[in-house]
């Protein structure tokens, strides 16, 4: 190139054609990636700015991915504690149905009048040793030795009275009553001898009412508060059982977090103090009454939990919220200093374009003057 020689004229107008195509290079890069900014030779200040809002902007969205799901756990929690405290609920109402039942003994009265018998051996069909068993329920059968010299409708009363579960009176009528006091049927059998059946006590009672569906039906609901327990976990984390605590990040370094404890050492029916029910529990009234008293105090526990799940949730939400309002920002503030303008840019490259085709004009008009030489041959 250096043996070539051009003329002023020719060679500004190839420098000025050659600094617009530059520059229409340029622009058109920038319409096209929509950046004004594009590496850090473009403007290394803007450029290395903006790639440090720009990779906080990235660290805080994995973070508020995972407050996303601290969220999920939180409301797999809350669910978890609402369907537990229905089920509670629904423990009382069923205590509370068994406690308006009123028990009634299952009872077997003898045929005929006893008053009158003296004592065993005077008494036709009862010896001295006669062993005849009473059983309440699925109960173990219970036995009643009648004695040698006593009287012998009075030895089986007191006998009878000894037992568990059962009593035995004389009626104004003169005749033995046997009673199951739990309601249950009442099974009277002669073992040796005949005494029972000589009596007319022998044989089953099924007369008495008790409280045996609402045992059965509490300890079904406590079973399904251990297994909804259990379930309401999100991720593996459960926060209704022990050593299920759950920490959040807020940040990139870590320095702000939230630490959410399962407060509840457990929520199972075993940590509420919800004991399986028994016969005994739901025998009497005062049982019944005292069972409702610590489901009063579980439903209490689930509701104050609840609550702290919900204080715990809110603040996780407000984080979430401010940490997608921040990376908005970010990625704003990064925007301002690197997006192009493309009204402006387009404007650019029209009058790049115009410039070019002028100055392409040009530079022939400058040719031209140096062809004028060639008329003189």
């Amino acid at each position: 190139m250096a043996d070539v020689v051009l003329s002023s004229a020719l060679r500004s107008n190839l420098t000025s054609l050659q600094n617009t195509a530059s520059l229409l290079s340029q622009t058109q890069e920038r319409l096209s990636t929509g950046l004004k900014v594009n590496s850090a030779i473009d403007n290394p200040t803007a450029f290395f700015t903006a790639a440090g809002l720009n990779n906080r902007a990235n660290d805080l969205a994995a973070l508020s991915d995972n407050i996303g799901q601290a969220v999920d756990t939180l409301k797999a929690a809350d669910d978890g504690i609402k369907a537990i405290t229905t089920l509670v609920e629904n423990l009382k109402s069923t205590a509370s149905t068994a406690l308006t039942t009123k028990v009634t003994a299952s009872s077997i009265t003898s045929s005929g009048s006893v008053t009158g018998t003296a004592n065993v051996s005077q008494t036709a069909g009862v010896d001295a040793g006669d062993i005849f068993t009473v059983q309440v329920g699925t109960a173990t059968a219970l036995t009643v030795t009648v004695g040698a010299s006593t009287t012998a409708v009075s030895a089986i009363v007191a006998a009878v009275n000894g037992l568990s579960g059962v009593t035995a009176s004389i009626t104004s009528e003169g005749k033995l009553k046997v009673e199951g006091t739990n309601g249950k049927d009442l099974t009277i059998t002669d073992t040796t001898g005949s005494t029972a059946a000589t009596l007319g006590v022998a044989g089953t009672a099924t007369n008495g009412v008790n409280r045996d569906s609402a045992v059965a039906d509490f300890n079904t609901l406590r079973t399904q508060i251990d297994q909804l327990a259990a379930d309401s976990s999100f991720k593996g984390v459960n926060l209704l059982q022990a050593g299920n605590d759950l920490t959040v990040n807020f940040n990139e370094d870590q320095s702000s977090n939230l630490t959410i404890a399962s407060r509840l050492l457990d929520t199972s029916s075993g940590g509420l103090n919800i004991s399986a029910a028994t016969e005994a529990d739901f025998g009497t009234d005062s049982n019944i009454e005292a069972s409702l008293a610590s489901l009063d105090a579980a439903v209490s526990t689930l509701r104050q939990q609840s609550a702290s799940f919900g204080n715990n949730l809110s603040i996780v939400e407000n984080r979430q919220d401010f940490t997608k309002n921040l990376i908005n920002t970010l990625e704003t503030g990064a925007g301002k200093l690197t997006l192009a303008d493309t009204n402006v840019e387009g404007a650019n490259l029209l009058a790049l374009q115009t410039r070019q085709s002028l100055g392409t004009t040009t530079l022939s008009l400058a040719s031209q003057s140096d062809q004028n030489v060639l008329r003189l041959f």
